[in-house]
């Protein structure tokens, strides 16, 4: 396969296009732009149960919860796109730092603090990837037993994407830590990591647990849609 120069504008890329790139030789995409791609598609699937729901009497009760459920995913897509160009533009930073010159004391210096920040920007764009799916899982928990059972799948499919590209990030996080040279910060990432894969593999484990079941859940409280 011949090599293809990355492209940052992946949300304007053919599904084709973009998996060819991945394939190619190019340093970018990896595997933080797969995460967030695949977490884009799940918040699509949320939009689009959340669309398929909407003005159905018989789940009329649950309308704040579709009009919710439908802009989060639809803001999340957007996010989600941002982040997988976000995280090619970051690992490319890093990759370049890597290969400037250490002939000298002074270019040693120069190299070791240019990694040093890119690879604390290379974590952070798989860390806010990380926020985004869980968002993306707590919007599918939101709507399960409260939408189009016809769809019921969909959220399923959506909470299982929402979870793989959280751990894929969170791999992409705790790569990168080590090159930061900040223990201090190393840690408080760590432990941010740690949390949001809990509350992803406990929200997601609702939804699925929702989504076997079939139970109808009931209408939410006003004000609990925060």
């Amino acid at each position: 396969m011949q090599d293809v120069a990355p492209d940052p504008s992946f949300r304007d890329l053919t599904v084709r296009s973009f998996v060819d790139l991945l394939a190619s030789s190019a340093p970018v995409p990896g595997g933080g732009s797969a995460s967030a791609i695949a977490a884009s598609l799940g918040a699509g699937l949320v939009a689009m149960v959340a669309r398929l729901s909407e003005g159905r009497p018989r789940y009329a009760d649950h309308a704040d919860v579709h009009a919710t459920a439908k802009a989060r995913g639809v803001e999340l897509t957007e996010r989600l796109l941002g982040l997988a160009e976000e995280d090619a533009v970051a690992y490319g930073a890093y990759a370049a730092a890597l290969k400037l010159p250490r002939d000298t004391p002074e270019q040693q210096a120069a190299r070791s603090q240019a990694v040093q920040v890119a690879a604390r920007g290379a974590a952070d764009v798989p860390l806010r990837c990380m926020e985004a799916c869980l968002e993306l899982i707590a919007a599918a928990e939101l709507l399960a037993g409260r939408s189009n059972v016809n769809a019921a799948s969909d959220l399923h499919v959506a909470a299982l994407l929402g979870e793989a590209a959280a751990r894929g990030a969170a791999a992409n996080v705790r790569i990168n830590l080590p090159a930061i040279g900040d223990a201090s910060h190393a840690a408080t990432a760590t432990a941010r990591v740690d949390a949001l894969l809990s509350d992803t593999a406990r929200l997601a484990a609702r939804v699925h647990q929702l989504v076997a079941s079939g139970a109808a859940q009931p209408p939410l409280p006003p004000g609990n849609l925060a």
